[in-house]
């Protein structure tokens, strides 16, 4: 079992984040961007895959004319630190979203029952984390399915309808296969490398990689393994609200970038 989850670990934290986009040579993109510096926006609306994650109704930004924010989280396994991540949502009444694989539900089953109960969103990380330019429609299909299906059998939660593509790799066929599905792909528009748990640096590293990219309408990506995010989350929240900035779920998204 340890070995399994180092495993789904190395899979599930390898995100490239904040970085030029790679665009492979068949037809699939590395979602990257220049991160935001001093309230801009990230570089996200000029990159090369704008118009396909347009076409597709992807999301990365929410309103940017609104100083709005989406707290989003990604749970391929569990590292002891999703409980305290809730109790602070809880305490400082916030919603957000956790994208799970199939590790996360068959192994966390307390952890997803008191994320519907509490009022979160689960959301759709693919069961084994592949690579979805790299397999065909059956199977992103079938990746997807049992994710939706396990967290139902779990939770009772009936639906499902955002998808956080494994690595941030996509291509026009997955982005394709999971909107006839019914899914909004959720990329986002702040992150920094916090899913390594042996490169953890601090609660105070955690709230300046976080807090020197906000801008309005920003989609926030964390990784629910690290220590530091745990520990930084209320402050994070505290001093984002000094500044007039209000979180929102993802359900509450009326505008949002790239326009279809």
């Amino acid at each position: 079992m340890k070995r399994l989850r180092v495993a789904v670990a190395l899979l599930s934290m390898l995100v490239m984040i904040g970085q030029m986009p790679a665009v492979y040579a068949d037809g699939a993109f590395h979602f990257g961007f220049k991160k935001s510096v001093k309230g801009q926006l990230p570089s996200i609306d000029e990159e090369g895959f704008k118009e396909l994650l347009a076409k597709y109704g992807a999301v990365f930004t929410g309103d940017v004319s609104s100083k709005e924010l989406y707290l989003t989280f990604d749970n391929g396994y569990e590292n002891g630190y999703t409980a305290k991540i809730l109790d602070v949502l809880k305490a400082k009444q916030v919603s957000a979203i956790f994208f799970v694989t199939g590790h996360y539900i068959k192994t966390e089953p307390e952890l997803l029952n008191r994320m519907v109960k509490e009022g979160h969103l689960i959301g759709n990380h693919s069961w084994s984390h592949p690579d979805m330019s790299q397999i065909p429609r059956e199977q992103i299909r079938a990746e997807l399915d049992k994710v939706k299906n396990g967290v139902t059998a779990v939770t009772g939660q009936q639906t499902m309808t955002y998808l956080r593509t494994p690595r941030g790799i996509f291509n026009e066929r997955s982005l394709a296969v999971s909107k006839e599905m019914g899914y909004t792909n959720v990329f986002w528009s702040i992150a920094y490398k916090d899913w390594d748990t042996a490169m953890q640096r601090g609660a105070d590293f955690a709230y300046r990689s976080v807090m020197s990219q906000l801008h309005p309408g920003a989609v926030i990506l964390l990784h629910s393994v690290s220590k530091d995010n745990a520990e930084a989350l209320g402050r994070i929240i505290d001093d984002a609200r000094a500044q007039g900035y209000v979180f929102k779920s993802l359900d509450e998204m009326k505008a949002h970038t790239p326009e279809a």
